[in-house]
């Protein structure tokens, strides 16, 4: 194991499982944040029904 090419696989490996775990996080974050945009929108939409 003295030459790069026997590393390459490992050092791969381990780019697509930090790029996936980033991904991950940023799918979760953005259904995380459509929720809320949703809820708030619903509670604002509420509070004008009842100042009516």
């Amino acid at each position: 194991m003295n030459h790069w090419t026997d590393f390459f696989p490992y050092v791969a490996m381990a780019i697509k499982v930090i790029a996936l775990m980033v991904a991950g996080y940023f799918a979760i974050k953005w259904h995380f944040d459509q929720d809320r945009k949703l809820k708030n929108k619903e509670k604002q939409e509420q509070q004008i029904k009842t100042q009516d």
